[in-house]
């Protein structure tokens, strides 16, 4: 083995690619990293259906504030995480639902009926 190979094995041995992978972590748990756990954390928000595009794979809800994103309520189309999703509900339901930026989309996550 050559020097720079040893020397570069031992520091990464010894916590010198740490801060990457903190780096990384922090990334990921500050910017919706894209792991089921992360979108089933989501704080759920309220709102009523709008619209139910399936071909689109979309839904517009017009929403109370969805403070995860940082946004006051209003009526948006969201695109739905699976085909599935739209299923669960019909044009004004109330719902509670979970969403997070997938790929720079606003994707809905979870939809359940609102109580």
């Amino acid at each position: 083995m050559n020097k720079t190979l040893i020397t570069s094995a031992l520091l990464l041995a010894l916590g010198g690619g740490a801060p990457l992978a903190f780096a990384q972590a922090d990334h990921d748990a500050h910017h919706g990293g894209a792991s089921a756990p992360a979108a089933a954390e989501a704080p759920l928000a309220e709102g009523t259906v709008k619209k139910i595009d399936k071909p689109a794979g979309k839904l517009t809800i017009a929403h109370g504030p969805l403070e995860a994103l940082n946004m006051p309520p209003m009526t948006m189309v969201f695109r739905a995480a699976e085909p599935g999703l739209l299923d669960q509900v019909k044009v004004g339901d109330k719902i509670r639902f979970a969403v997070t930026r997938v790929g720079g989309a606003l994707t809905v996550t979870v939809i359940e009926p609102a109580q």
